[in-house]
């Protein structure tokens, strides 16, 4: 798979997504991100532009991948990136947050929220399948307080964010 990223007019990003899709015969993703927020007292969800401007270009076939002057012409196409060598193939860590992106449709979820009080069961490690509840929280760290029952007194320890879901 050969990936590009390609830089345009920010408004333009998905217009220019349609239009590659088609011209180029290829899968194009705007990136989004979906953020929770309160409107008039009620939870919403906003889906807006995770990387504003940026575009990446997804393309199965080596063979099927158009020039870099083919991309130029696009109309509100501003550069295509590239790296010091002039490669314009993404590549490493660029490559694996693109194919991350691909993974989940260009749509990246939005991050559970926790705080003091809830309750959480443990899906992963030594504690998995513990129900309990959060004493503190930790939000640079992303981790958080917990209380675990041990010698009939209940001990304090931290966790991950990775490693728990919340009880409804």
């Amino acid at each position: 798979m050969v990936i590009y990223c390609l830089f345009c007019e920010t408004a333009k990003c998905n217009t220019l997504a349609k239009i590659a899709a088609e011209r180029f015969g290829c899968r194009a993703i705007s990136p989004k991100q979906v953020q929770h927020t309160w409107s008039k007292g009620k939870s919403v969800d906003i889906i807006h532009d995770l990387l504003p401007g940026y575009l990446f270009l997804y393309f199965e076939d080596e063979d099927d991948k158009p020039t870099i002057t083919e991309l130029w012409r696009m109309h509100e196409v501003i550069r295509c990136l590239s790296d010091s060598d002039r490669n314009y193939e993404l590549k490493g860590n660029d490559e694996a947050f693109a194919l991350t992106l691909l993974k989940s449709d260009g749509v990246i979820g939005k991050t559970q929220v926790y705080r003091e009080g809830d309750r959480i069961r443990i899906c992963d490690g030594a504690f998995e399948g513990l129900e309990t509840r959060i004493v503190k929280v930790d939000h640079r760290g992303s981790r958080m307080m917990i209380e675990i029952p041990f010698a009939k007194q209940l001990v304090r320890t931290w966790v991950e964010y990775e490693i728990v879901e919340l009880k409804e």
